[in-house]
Formats: structure tokens, C-alpha cells, sequence
């Protein structure tokens, strides 16, 4: 028994000369160096039912997407798909803006929605027009437009 424990240890320096690792080149010192981490993207969560919002002014048509909550999943504008100026007003550039919405949408999942337009710009009807004609089931649109109700507090009258 005390010959089998003499055998098996080893004496420190032949331990120490064991663990020792041989010098690495300079090439070998770069491939191990810690890599510079990038950014990694969520991956994008399937809904099933969310809200369109559609706000068209005079001068801009803005949609956005969300879920039940009222996360935000997507947005776009007319000025986001590329029209400047008076275009962005037109309603091309509504359906086109819906069109770039859609596509967005085929990658969630999204297949019944409710739309709520605001707004008394021109764009309006063809981007509800352009998701009628996309195959989402739609469940319910809402005119939210703000009404005026007895308007502003008049003036006072003018003392001469």
C-alpha cells in the first residue's frame, strides 16, 4: 500500500512543469482575443390580434400597429416610405404606406385586427381600402376624429 501512493505522487515541480502551457504565437494570441460583441435583435413576438391606427392630416398619413396592450409592433408614414413635401399628402401615398405596414405584418402573425382612423387628411380612405384587400380579418373601424362641440370662447365685445 505505501508503495502504490510513492508511485502515483509526484513532486511538485514535476506538477508545476505539467500545468505549464507552451508560449503562444502572436497569430493564436489575436484568434483567442474576446470578439466585440454585436447587438442582437429580439426575436419578433407572434400576435394574433392587434389594432391599426391611421392619423391622416393635411399633410402626412401615420399608421401604427400594436397589440391588445397597446405595445407598439410597427409604424410607418408617408414620409418614412420615401415622399417629401405635398406628396405625402395624397392618397397614394396612404396605400403605400399601408402596403409597407402589411408586409411587415405577414412576418408577426397578426390575422385580425380593429382599425382606428383619426383624421380629415386624403389618405385615409385608400390605406383602409389597401387593408381590406390584404386578406386581414378585419373586426371593427372606428372614426376617432376629433368633433368640435360649441368651439372656443368668443371674443370679447369691442369698446369704441
Amino acid at each position: 500500500m505505501n508503495e502504490e501512493t510513492t508511485t502515483t505522487s509526484q513532486t511538485p515541480v514535476a506538477a508545476a512543469e505539467e500545468t505549464q502551457t507552451p508560449v503562444q504565437s502572436s497569430e493564436a494570441q489575436v484568434k483567442d482575443a474576446p470578439k466585440i460583441k454585436s447587438k442582437k435583435r429580439k426575436p419578433k413576438s407572434k400576435v394574433i390580434k392587434g389594432k391599426i391606427f391611421i392619423n391622416s392630416t393635411y399633410n402626412n398619413t401615420i399608421i401604427s400597429v400594436t397589440d391588445m396592450a397597446g405595445n407598439v409592433l410597427l409604424w410607418s408614414s408617408a414620409g418614412r416610405i420615401g415622399f417629401k413635401g405635398s406628396k405625402k399628402s395624397t392618397p397614394y401615398a396612404g396605400q403605400k404606406t399601408m402596403e409597407n405596414i402589411l408586409s411587415g405584418l405577414k412576418e408577426r402573425g397578426l390575422s385580425e385586427v380593429d382599425i382606428f382612423i383619426k383624421g380629415i387628411g386624403s389618405g385615409r380612405e385608400s390605406a383602409v381600402r389597401a387593408l381590406q384587400g390584404s386578406g386581414l380579418a378585419v373586426l371593427t373601424i372606428k372614426d376617432r376624429t376629433p368633433i368640435p362641440h360649441g368651439g372656443v370662447r368668443p371674443k370679447k365685445p369691442r369698446r369704441v
